[in-house]
């Protein structure tokens, strides 16, 4: 896997960018680092940079990320999963015991929402898919449909215009199947539970889903921010990832 580090800090920060992402997606944050912190942005297998996994299962998309963490010098780091790459940073932090000691799940999902389920529906969810995300009319009107939910600004598809789409759909693929196999259960780190004020309803629906399952983790709300924390939300987010100042989370099971 490809990864870009920032900085040279001692603190490591580790990140997973989501669905349509890569390593540019923790440009922000890396931007303004602490001086003790280092920020290691990567490229999923078969993103940016990286070359496609083995295989494409979680199995083999999981493997790369253990594997390329083990090989960093921190002994415990923060992992952090945006979005559908907190999926896959759950799934790595279950297998890296101490080797993290805190998980941060950035506006996550726990499962696919319908909205994308349409596009695993065969041959016309497929085609549904390219129409929607690798045409720049289809990624206009997915992201008016997308932002009636959210109240933003953000362009939610900017990123799909320089994918490769079949490694996007690939991966919603490989989610689909995952789905009714996952088991979320305790880990021994220290667990933060965050996302945006004004994010999707899905995704609030899946941190209440995380704090039963977690309920000592920490919970966090973005004030002013939808599905995109690390651009709507970058100086609130600093100030959780970095420990800057100790922003009160919100309590388990409590929605703002």
């Amino acid at each position: 896997m490809f990864v870009k580090r920032y900085g040279a800090g001692s603190r490591v920060i580790f990140g997973l960018h989501g669905w349509g992402g890569d390593h540019r997606t923790f440009l922000p944050i890396a931007r303004k680092l602490p001086t003790d912190f280092a920020l290691h942005g990567a490229d999923l297998p078969g993103y940016g940079r990286s070359p496609a996994p083995a295989r494409w299962n979680v199995e083999a998309v999981v493997e790369q990320i253990v594997a390329t963490i083990r090989r960093t010098e921190a002994e415990a780091l923060t992992l952090v999963g945006h979005c559908s790459g907190a999926i896959f940073a759950y799934l790595a932090a279950e297998r890296l015991g101490a080797r993290i000691a805190r998980l941060v799940l950035l506006d996550p999902y726990a499962y696919v929402p319908w909205y994308f389920k349409i596009f695993l529906f065969g041959e016309i969810g497929r085609r549904a898919y390219f129409a929607s995300f690798a045409n720049p009319v289809g990624r206009r009107i997915t992201n008016a449909l997308l932002s009636l939910g959210v109240k933003t600004e953000s362009d939610m598809t900017r990123s799909f215009a320089e994918v490769d789409h079949w490694v996007t759909y690939r991966y919603l693929q490989m989610l689909g199947e995952l789905e009714p196999k996952i088991v979320f259960r305790p880990l021994p780190c220290r667990i933060a539970l965050i996302y945006g004020e004004h994010t999707f309803a899905d995704v609030k629906r899946s941190i209440d889903f995380f704090a039963r399952v977690w309920p000592e983790a920490e919970r966090f709300e973005l004030k002013g921010a939808a599905h995109l924390p690390l651009t709507e939300a970058t100086e609130q987010l600093r100030s959780i990832l970095f420990a800057e100042t100790k922003p009160a989370p919100v309590g388990a099971g409590e929605r703002r």
